[in-house]
């Protein structure tokens, strides 16, 4: 099936759920997940509108980086080595999963030479999987703290990965959980919900989602 079929399948779930939840129709952004794809397809998804795409490597992005115009959002949503950092704050716009504070500290220090703060997001481990990265539900408020203190970082919101569930309702509470915590600290930036689970995520709340399976298989 073709990329723009898929797009426009997508966004009609995504219209569909943000009415059933009584939110604006610009109120969510769709981050394209590009990791496993080529220039090709993300030209195609730039020719149809998409401006927002997500990463997970940095020797991946440049190439694609190169063949776009302006006014492109790369988001960093891999997990990232302290190594990698010098190159993850040169190549792309945000960060969306910081999930320890020793990364928080090495992007800061990186990020320095930056025009303005590097925008990131907490990666919070909401369902407690030990497989999962991110910050425990309990610890959130004294990482927030510490990262809020680092000038060169300039901390936007959170993210969480549900568990993987036959059935996305049961990932209903995970994001309740995360929309309230972000609620509860003033961050206006809620990013939850995949291929798999996104309609739910954004009934409850989520302002980006992160589309790549649905988007380009």
């Amino acid at each position: 099936m073709a990329i723009s079929d898929n797009l426009h399948r997508i966004q009609d779930r995504i219209l569909s759920a943000l009415a059933r939840s009584g939110r604006t129709a610009n109120s969510v952004t769709l981050v394209a997940v590009t990791k496993t794809v080529g220039i090709r397809e993300v030209q195609e998804l730039y020719r149809l509108g998409i401006t927002n795409f997500g990463e997970s490597r940095v020797q991946a992005v440049e190439p694609k980086k190169g063949v776009l115009d302006s006014g492109v959002t790369w988001h960093m949503i891999g997990n990232i080595q302290r190594r990698k950092c010098k190159d993850v704050v040169r190549l792309f716009d945000c960060v969306d999963a910081v999930d320890r504070i020793e990364l928080a500290e090495e992007l800061g220090l990186r990020a320095g030479d930056r025009p303005s703060p590097l925008p990131v997001l907490i990666e919070v481990n909401v369902s407690g999987e030990e497989s999962k990265h991110g910050f425990a539900v309990e610890v959130l408020p004294q990482a927030l703290e510490q990262m809020r203190a680092i000038a060169a970082l300039q901390v936007e919101g959170l993210m969480t990965m549900a568990p993987f569930f036959d059935n996305a309702e049961q990932a209903r509470p995970i994001f309740a959980e995360l929309r309230t915590l972000a609620d509860r600290f003033g961050l206006k930036r809620v990013s939850m919900g995949m291929s798999n689970d996104f309609e739910v995520a954004i009934e409850e709340g989520s302002t980006e989602v992160r589309i790549g399976s649905a988007l380009l298989e």
